[in-house]
């Protein structure tokens, strides 16, 4: 019994501990979406990608990033250039060493290749691809806009349009 409250203390978050974004596997997000249907946010870097490490250290870091992503997605981190095949839809991607990325990447983007980019699967499971570092203040309004599932019944630039920040 002591031993399970030592673990247990020890696995508590503690004071100040900062929240981080829960990052899963492309097999995890698929085995989730199973159970319960959210949009899939994947953030596609490369590890060579100044933007990509920038984006990371603020725009991933920001408090109300953190929590919005955690509520109303399921998110996955995943480097475009893996050379590990990768399972989506009941398609298999592979490294194609023409492009230099795993094929996954070739069919997020739409064969635009720029990083970071941030691709939204709806439940529909068509992506969206918004190439390119994204502040805290430019993300918010895609985040709410595909979270909220607004997508459904207004298009990004209506939105926009009346859309107000408050992060």
């Amino acid at each position: 019994m002591s031993l399970a409250l030592f673990i247990f203390g020890f696995s508590q978050k503690k004071p100040g501990d900062k929240e981080k974004i829960n990052w899963l596997s492309m097999n995890e997000v698929q085995q989730k979406l199973k159970i319960e249907q959210k949009p899939v946010l994947v953030d596609l870097y490369t590890d060579w990608c100044y933007w990509c490490k920038v984006m990371d250290s603020r725009t991933y870091q920001n408090d109300k990033v953190i929590a919005y992503i955690n509520q109303h997605f399921y998110a996955v981190k995943l480097n475009a250039e893996t050379k590990d095949t990768i399972s989506w839809n009941n398609q298999f991607y592979t490294y194609k060493t023409q492009y230099r990325v795993n094929d996954f990447t070739m069919f997020a983007t739409g064969g635009q290749l720029r990083f970071p980019s941030t691709i939204v699967f709806t439940t529909e499971a068509k992506p969206v691809s918004i190439p390119g570092y994204l502040r805290t203040g430019d993300i918010e309004s895609i985040l709410k806009y595909f979270g909220e599932g607004i997508y459904n019944t207004m298009s990004f630039p209506d939105f926009s349009r009346t859309f107000k920040n408050k992060w």
